[in-house]
């Protein structure tokens, strides 16, 4: 499989729901251009296209055949369609954020250098309305809370800008709102803080938060929490009034 920075849009996705609807979540399914173009009103030639555009971007593999070819979403592809599901379950539910679940782990005390690394500590404080803790709370997502994880992507989040010193560039990171809660106790505020350039996998979730949550919680690692994620606004821009910008009067 190959990635590449091809663009995805709309036609796109709707071909990749498609194949997904077919099967193509859990196995290769067989696709002729014909029968998916008749499916998404276009023709065959567009049909190859939005197919070939999904295999570039690492939505999909194809093995193309004689007389079709057989296609399955790739990991990549079902977090687009999860961010998709998302979206729709916030437009028509009015459910904002998501809840992921988790076990514990030790990192590898990373955290700690770079949140006091004073590019990325001044935004902290300026933009999250508090001085985190100098470490952060690493947590192993289970396999649901991986694929739900691309739900993120249709949650406001509050981002840090990158920077750069005399030795290096470092990059920029988004933080979103969070409540960690675990055996019935619960610590807000917090934040899982999701950097551009990480090493960590899709199953990793890094927390940030004013006190060290392993002490007000009472962590251990493979304790499990529950980390429920939710839009966050910036603490140095005021919150729009429920009256709207031209609410006026005196009281």
């Amino acid at each position: 499989m190959s990635t590449s920075t091809t663009a995805v849009g709309h036609d796109e996705v709707a071909a990749l729901k498609t194949v997904a609807l077919r099967g193509g979540l859990r196995e290769p399914v067989k696709v002729s251009c014909s029968t998916l173009g008749e499916r998404l009103d276009a023709s065959s030639q567009t049909a190859s296209r939005r197919l070939q555009r999904l295999e570039s971007a690492g939505l999909l593999d194809r093995d193309v055949v004689g007389d079709g070819q057989w296609v399955t979403v790739t990991d990549a592809g079902e977090r687009r369609l999860r961010g998709e599901y998302a979206d729709y379950r916030r437009l028509f539910e009015g459910e904002a954020g998501l809840s992921l679940s988790g076990t514990v782990t030790s990192g590898m005390g990373e955290g700690r250098h770079y949140i006091q690394l004073s590019g990325y500590h001044e935004q902290f404080v300026e933009r999250l309305g508090y001085e985190p803790f100098p470490g952060t709370l690493n947590v192993e997502l289970s396999e649901a809370a991986v694929r739900a994880r691309a739900g993120l992507d249709s949650v406001d989040g509050i981002p840090i800008d990158g920077w750069e010193d005399e030795e290096r560039t470092f990059g920029p990171a988004t933080c979103y709102a969070a409540e960690v809660r675990a055996d019935g106790d619960a610590f807000a505020p917090a934040h899982v803080i999701v950097p551009e350039r990480t090493h960590h996998d899709e199953d990793q979730l890094e927390l940030i938060a004013p006190a060290k949550l392993r002490e007000e919680l009472d962590l251990a690692d493979g304790d499990e929490v529950r980390v429920r994620v939710t839009d966050a606004e910036r603490a140095d821009e005021p919150a729009p009034s429920a009256g709207g910008a031209d609410a006026g009067g005196s009281a």
